[in-house]
């Protein structure tokens, strides 16, 4: 095996125990501390898989800024009875049956039932379409750069996810950051 294949299943199966680690843990700062090494393990495999871009946001967004805003809140407005969380057996199956069938549908799909190449588009014209549509808003280069403005347009969808994430999280900060002003608990 060759050592970028080991890599990445070494980070794949750390990340996965991570995320297991995440669900399981009771204590929620202990929690969200193995959620902050599982999203660091997703931007390690963005990065073995050669897409910079997204594990470099993954990085600065998820594991840089909301992981500190998580770690905050929680010690902040985490009281006595809410530091540790209990989990009934019905939760424990519908998460269970849950994973299962994510499970499944991930290997399905792994293997190769849904993939591009098994389908035929009906026009080719169309198809071409569609995929220089898709190429331009997931940053997928193609085609010589005339440009700077170019290249940057090839980054359309990640930039504007991020940015309503950004927002997102600034509007939550806001919304809890009032309610603890006036005394009131946020619903």
């Amino acid at each position: 095996m060759e050592l970028h294949a080991f890599m990445f299943w070494l980070i794949a199966l750390l990340t996965g125990l991570c995320a297991l680690a995440t669900v399981i843990t009771q204590n929620i700062v202990r929690s969200a501390t193995w959620l902050l090494f599982t999203l660091a393990g997703t931007s390690g495999i963005f990065f073995l898989l050669g897409a910079d871009f997204v594990g470099a946001i993954q990085l600065l967004i998820y594991v840089g800024g909301t992981m500190v805003l998580v770690v905050f809140g929680v010690m902040l407005t985490a009281q006595g009875p809410f530091i540790n969380m209990k989990t009934s057996g019905a939760e424990w199956a519908i998460s269970i049956v849950a994973g299962i069938l994510l499970f499944a549908v991930l290997l399905f799909g792994t293997w190769g039932r849904f993939s591009a190449s098994t389908s035929t588009p009906e026009d080719p014209k169309d198809s071409h379409h569609a995929v220089t549509i898709g190429q331009v808003l997931t940053g997928v280069p193609y085609g010589p750069f005339d440009s700077p403005t170019q290249v940057r347009a090839h980054y359309l969808l990640p930039f504007e996810i991020v940015s309503v994430h950004l927002l997102v999280v600034l509007i939550g900060a806001a919304y809890l950051a009032r309610a603890k002003r006036r005394g009131e608990e946020p619903k």
